[in-house]
Parts: C-alpha cells; structure tokens; sequence
C-alpha cells in the first residue's frame, strides 16, 4: 500500500511516499481503508519538532490524526458488524507511529466512529481534532462539566476567537447546536461571511469596530465562555467582555507569555484554562467523542463553503503541499484525498 512516512524531523522534505505492507488489526483494532485524511496544526507542528533532525519517538512516522473511511477488517475481541462500517478517525497518531496518510490503516477501535450514510468523507476527515478540541473549550465552565447537548448552553453567550478557522468553525456549530448565543470575532469581509455560514449570531469585524463595545452591547452581563485562540492579542479584549465566572479557553498560542491582570480577574472569579486535546482527562475525551457524535447525527456539523468551512483537496503524492497549505494558515479545511 501506498503511504506517507518521515524518518527525521524537518520541513516538509522529509516527507517521502512508499510503499509499505498492509498492516494486520491486533486485538481490539479495526483496519480502515482510508478515504480522506485531514491535516491539522499539529500535524505539521510534529513533524518539524524543536529542530531539525530531532529524534523521532519511532523509527519511521506516518502523519495526520485525522481522518475517515471504511472498516475492513476487525482483530479479536472485535465484533465483526464492524466491516463494511464507515468511520470517522480521531488522534490516531498521538503517541503512535501511524497517522491517516496512508491507505489503510490499523487502529484501536474507540477511534474509529461510525459515520453516518449522510455524511460525506469529507465531513468525517473535518471532524477529529478540530471538533474534540472546540467540545473541550465548550465543557471547562462550571456549568458545562457535564458536556454538551441540545439545551446545554441555554442562557450562556460564547465568544469564538477567529470563528473562520476549523475548530472556531466547530465551536460556532457546536455552541449553537447546544443553544448559546455565538459571537465571534474576524479581521474581514471574507471571514465574517463564513462565520456567519457557519452560524453565529454576530460577528465583529475587529479591524472596523470596537469590539469590546459591541460585544458589551450583544452580552450586557459579560461573555460566559471565550474559545481563544491568540490569548496574548486577546488579552485586553478578554478582560473588558467577561462576566462574572466566565471562562478563556486557550487551545493556541500567539506568543511565550500571557499577562493577565491578577485583582480584576480575582474580583470576577474569572478562570484561564488551557486546552491541548492530546492530554485531557480520558473520561472528558470520550466525552466530547460522544458529543460530537451526537451533535453529527443531528446534522449540525455540516462543512463546505456554503457553512462556512471551505475545503481544499490535495492527493497523497501532494501531502507536502497540504502541510504547508495548514502552515500559511489556509482559511477553512485541507484534507488528502487517499481512496475516495
């Protein structure tokens, strides 16, 4: 089979296309013939590393957490309705050595998701990390712990920070399938129209207004739970739109340090929590894993230009082209098409 692999860290040079045996499920593994693989920060990010030539944690690597595809084969323990299932696939490179791109591949079957017959490959490569990350900003309020539903975010007001990325796409999806107000913030045209595609109840282009005033005028109580993506650019805006409570989710980093003013924050009971969706707790990933399967059944993850997420095709021999495409920050979605 065709794959992907790297065997140092570096730019995306190191990125070779072989040719590799099929792998065989193990116990408690399903093996999926990929259709779509998606590309994440992360992504990228891991196969540059600290530096140039930095040992790897495997001989050989595999990128790409995310994807989706076609069950084919189940190891022991695993029912065999599995086959011919179609999946979504989250995380499957963390701490492991193969990634989705590639044309099939061997994971545990938690990862493996079923994805319904209404939903595109496509839907089900977008979903993964982008989706488990927004679930997580959403859940770290004292109120949400319990995770997500239809009626759960009733009464609250979300701020997504840079709503036309993938996971502000999926926080936007995800709050108001779960009943919040939406605001979220864009430096244009461009973005605020796919924000609002995507289904937020009000965008605020920040480069022409002033934000702080205008989402104090949409939230008169403060914004209850931010999803942040540039905290340090952030910084001052934040402390001027939260309400009692309220939470800043940090899932990026736009900088080494973060300042945050000490007594303010105290007298407002605010709480900074950052967000790598890697290492929470596994009883909040299976969580949001249930979550978001829920919040996909009932149609409200929709991508596409037309909701606000555009989406941009590569083939596998083109996989150093979609890593440096999620690099220069492509705005919307970059998947890999493996066997369609």
């Amino acid at each position: 089979m065709r794959a992907i692999v790297y065997r140092q860290s570096g730019e995306t040079d190191v990125l070779q296309l072989v040719e590799r045996p099929e792998p065989v499920p193990s116990a408690g593994e399903v093996l999926i013939r990929i259709a779509v693989s998606g590309v994440n920060p992360t992504d990228w990010k891991s196969r540059r590393g600290a530096r140039p030539g930095e040992p790897l944690m495997f001989e050989e690597v595999v990128p790409n957490q995310d994807g989706a595809g076609t069950v084919v084969a189940v190891g022991e323990g695993v029912d065999t309705s599995r086959i011919g299932q179609r999946v979504w696939i989250w995380e499957s490179a963390y701490q492991r050595a193969d990634g989705t791109a590639q044309e099939m591949i061997a994971i545990p079957e938690v990862q493996a998701v079923q994805l319904p017959d209404f939903a595109s490959w496509d839907l089900g490569a977008s979903l993964g990390i982008p989706a488990l990350t927004a679930h997580r900003c959403l859940t770290v309020h004292e109120r949400t712990r319990d995770g997500l539903h239809r009626s759960a975010l009733e009464g609250f007001s979300v701020l997504v920070a840079g709503g036309a990325g993938a996971v502000g796409h999926a926080a936007i999806q995800l709050a108001r399938w779960a009943g919040a107000t939406v605001i979220t913030t864009v430096s244009s045209r461009e973005k605020e129209l796919l924000a609002i595609a995507a289904g937020a109840h009000h965008v605020v282009n920040y480069r022409k207004a002033n934000p702080a005033k205008v989402i104090r005028s949409i939230a008169t109580k403060g914004v209850d739970i931010v999803v942040e993506v540039a905290p340090r650019a952030n910084a001052t805006l934040n402390q001027a739109i939260l309400g009692r409570d309220s939470v800043v989710a940090i899932y990026a980093s736009d900088g080494d340090a973060l300042s945050i003013p000490i007594r303010p924050s105290m007298g407002e009971n605010l709480r900074y929590q950052f967000v790598m969706v890697y290492t929470v707790p596994q009883e909040a990933k299976s969580r949001a894993v249930a979550d978001v399967q829920a919040a996909l059944m009932d149609g409200a993850l929709p991508v596409g230009d037309e909701v606000g997420l555009p989406l941009h095709h590569f083939s596998l021999e083109q996989t150093a082209e979609a890593h440096k495409a999620v690099e220069s920050h492509a705005v919307g979605k970059v998947l890999i098409d493996i066997s369609r």
